[in-house]
């Protein structure tokens, strides 16, 4: 019974920065263009190196 005394609010503390974080992230624009980012990787850049021999 001790333990739950310790692990309640430990999980409800946790709980909140979770929440907190996800608030964070939406609010600034973390999930925006979730597709731009996966489909970069894909794309050709067509920019050249001119400094490098």
């Amino acid at each position: 019974m001790e333990t739950l005394y310790l692990l309640v609010p430990v999980g409800l503390a946790l709980t909140g920065l979770i929440a907190l974080a996800l608030w964070w992230a939406v609010q600034t624009g973390q999930y925006d263009d979730l597709d731009r980012p996966a489909q970069s990787i894909l794309l050709d850049n067509d920019r050249t190196d001119s400094g490098r021999d």
